[in-house]
Parts: structure tokens; sequence; C-alpha cells
């Protein structure tokens, strides 16, 4: 469940998708136009924390989920089990659980590769599509490939995909000093803590770390072209996903679509930034009712 930590005001959901039962996060009348909100690793549905009470306040429905492998009674065990085709049905049947044919969907890192497959797959189900960090996964290959720094910078998934458990033993030494050094300050301490907590929880870092394994290569996400109106935020000092592709994310989208550089911000946009990126989310959601 959400850390105690979690502040007001939220309603506590638990989602069931065929045997797996999901825990989640809510703001906003019953009625409101929904919102679904997909984190990142290694974060939770609370990583939103600040933009959920921005957007229950404006009216919207909107709930964030704890994922595939977050939720402790939604860990299958096979890596197969969180290939991005899975996640995708994950998402849509969130969706379907709150009784929305079409909804608004805003994400986060690795909820970002969701989001782009989902909205490649499935436009007819999506309002509007919002993605904070991730670039479109075909301008990040291409921007892998030709860029030494950005091919660099994925060095860590290329560690975190590895199945001998390197990953999880470096992350989790020491009191899970890595695993606390990848929030590089920017998270709330009381976040951290929580997250951690989780996450050093049997199995848990291990189901996290499968969503970086089960695709064929680093960046083999399915996504292709999207139709839908996009907003895409980007930190300019995040150490992960560069420029190039951020800036080239634009020719994978053929729908309307805005692309914002917020500069001096890092890769943890939701918790860092939420007084920026809420009020960008609800312009964008604004325009696609």
């Amino acid at each position: 469940m959400p850390t105690d930590e979690t502040p007001a005001p939220f309603e506590r959901l638990e989602i069931q998708v065929g045997p797996h039962t999901y825990d989640a996060l809510a703001c906003g009348p019953a009625d409101g136009e929904f919102v679904l909100l997909l984190h990142g690793w290694p974060e939770f549905a609370d990583s939103w924390s600040e933009v959920l009470p921005a957007l229950g306040t404006a009216g919207y429905r909107a709930v964030a989920v704890d994922q595939r492998g977050y939720s402790p009674r939604a860990r299958p065990p096979r890596i197969a089990d969180y290939a991005v085709p899975e996640l995708v049905a994950d998402a849509l049947a969130f969706a379907d659980s709150q009784g929305a044919d079409r909804f608004h969907l805003v994400s986060h890192d690795w909820g970002g590769m969701v989001a782009w497959a989902l909205a490649g797959a499935h436009p007819e189900r999506l309002k509007s599509l919002t993605v904070l960090a991730t670039p479109h996964p075909d301008a990040l290959n291409r921007a892998a490939d030709t860029d030494s720094t950005q091919h660099h910078r994925l060095d860590y998934v290329r560690f975190f995909r590895r199945d001998d458990a390197a990953a999880e033993g470096a992350l989790l030494a020491d009191d899970a000093a890595r695993l606390r050094a990848v929030y590089a300050g920017k998270v709330p301490e009381a976040l951290v803590d929580g997250n951690v907590r989780r996450l050093t929880a049997p199995g848990a870092l291990t189901a996290t770390l499968n969503w970086y394994r089960a695709p064929e290569s680093v960046i083999s996400i399915p996504a292709g072209r999207i139709t839908v109106p996009t907003l895409f935020l980007w930190g300019s000092e995040d150490t992960a996903l560069g420029r190039g592709a951020a800036e080239s994310t634009g020719e994978w989208v053929d729908g309307p679509y805005r692309f914002e550089a917020l500069e001096g911000a890092s890769h943890w946009l939701p918790e860092e930034v939420p007084e920026v990126v809420a009020p960008k989310i609800l312009d964008h959601l604004a325009q696609y009712v």
C-alpha cells in the first residue's frame, strides 16, 4: 500500500486485473474526466503526490497506480510477465475498471515508455497523452545509435538487464546506498525512504528490474507513430535521457504536439518541480475534453 508519509487528501483504491490486485491513489470527483497516471522506476503511485490533488481540485478523477511488480499482490515471477504489451494491457484495464472508455494518460520515466506504446497501439482510447522525461523510444534508439554520450548514458540499463542479481546486490548493499543515490537528492526524503522500504521486500526490486529485462534489447519498445494530442516535458539536467532524443521526439508525433524543455530541472519531474508540471498538464488536458 502507499506509504504512511503520503499526504492527504487521497482515496486508496484496490484494482483487480485478472489474478492481480493493484494498489492505487485517487483524487477528484467520481464523475470527473478520468486521468490515469503511470509512475517510473524506482517510484510508486505516490510519486504523483503533489500532482494528483491539483488534478482532483480541477475536477478530474485522477488515479495513480502502483504498477505490475510494485504492488505486492501483482508480482508475477517470470521476466516475460513484465513485457511492454503486458504493461499496456494493465493500463487499459485500470481505465476499464473505472468505467473510462476514453481517458487522459499522464506518465513519467518507464511509465512514459508504456504510455508511448499504448498511444501508438490504442489511440482510440486516449483523449490526450502527457509524458514526462521519456523521449519516444524510436527517438531514444536513434540517439543511442548515433551519439556515444547517449549510448553510455544508458549503461545503467545494460547493468540492470543482467539476470545474475548483480544489480539487486549493488543497489541494496550498505542500506541501499546506491538505490538512494539514484534519486540524486531531487526527491523528498520521506518518499525516498518509503520507496526503499518497499523495494527491499523479498522479490520487490527484482520484479521492478524485470521491466528492463523483458524487452529483447535495451530500448526495444514497440511504440509506432503517435496521433493523439501529446505534451512532452523534459528536464535539461536529466542525466539519463539527453537533449538529442528529447528534441527529436516530435518527429514521431503526427497529432497536435507540444514539447517543453524545463531548464534546470532533472529527471525527477513529478517530485522535483510539481508546481511547474501540474499547471502545464492541466492546460494540456483542458484543450482535449
